[in-house]
């Protein structure tokens, strides 16, 4: 099985701009033979938390039936992000296209505290299974909390994505956070982080795959949209940049 985390710049609230990259990102992940790609936090809206509420949308949006084409055509699972509204209220949510199955929607279930005035926290953890592989997400804050790594694992979990948006100093702590995941559980780790200006800080990107002994196997650097491709057999990654015409 071969999974990319993708990293892009994303433009704040802009929808249709956000859409035509994540477009580009996926054609680049097919044309690494890839079987999943997945997005950093938010990604279709860029991380604007005080945009959320505006941009929000339902769980069965037509908006994002393409991303259910482009599943059903090459034959891959696609995770984007975006600000989901429900009868529970909006929360940070990621949409989940695999061909010929309904979209899936998870939201993260453990908020930041500066998060809580626009959202409202997931309360289930969703399990993706590919190539007889199970993969659990996870969203930004969750993912640099042992106990959701634990509760991954706790339900099988063989390969973590983490979907991100973080500056340098949350970046540090991921760097030291992810191996150690890896470690604990002997499981793959990928992580997709977004590079620009979001809410009140800078994506600093530099999207990166472990192996289960916590080694460091590709990583991205901190300026380009492209993507990590971790392959779960050969147990090898490599990045792989977008290159803009």
């Amino acid at each position: 099985m071969k999974v990319c985390a993708a990293q892009l710049r994303p433009a704040a609230g802009n929808f249709a701009t956000n859409v035509a990259k994540h477009l580009q990102l996926i054609e680049l992940a097919v044309a690494q033979q890839a079987d999943l790609v997945f997005f950093p936090e938010l990604s279709l809206t860029g991380f604007e938390p005080r945009l959320a509420s505006s941009l929000a949308i339902g769980t069965a949006d037509p908006r994002l039936d393409m991303f259910q084409e482009c599943s059903d055509r090459d034959n891959l699972l696609i995770g984007v992000g975006m600000p989901v509204t429900t009868v529970a209220g909006v929360h940070i949510g990621m949409f989940w296209f695999a061909p010929g199955v309904a979209r899936r929607m998870y939201a993260k279930q453990q908020l930041h505290i500066d998060e809580h005035p626009y959202f409202v926290p997931g309360a289930e953890q969703l399990v993706l299974e590919s190539g007889g592989h199970k993969l659990v997400p996870a969203i930004c804050y969750e993912s640099l909390q042992m106990d959701h790594a634990d509760s991954a694992a706790a339900l099988s979990a063989e390969i973590y994505l983490a979907s991100v948006a973080k500056p340098a100093g949350g970046l540090a702590k991921a760097m030291v956070h992810y191996p150690a995941v890896a470690r604990k559980h002997n499981i793959f780790v990928i992580m997709a982080n977004c590079i620009g200006p979001s809410d009140g800080f800078v994506g600093v990107g530099q999207s990166a795959a472990w192996n289960a002994c916590g080694e460091l196997l590709a990583q991205l650097d901190a300026e380009s949209e492209g993507v990590v491709l971790l392959d779960i057999a050969s147990g090898r990654a490599s990045v792989h940049e977008l290159i803009s015409i």
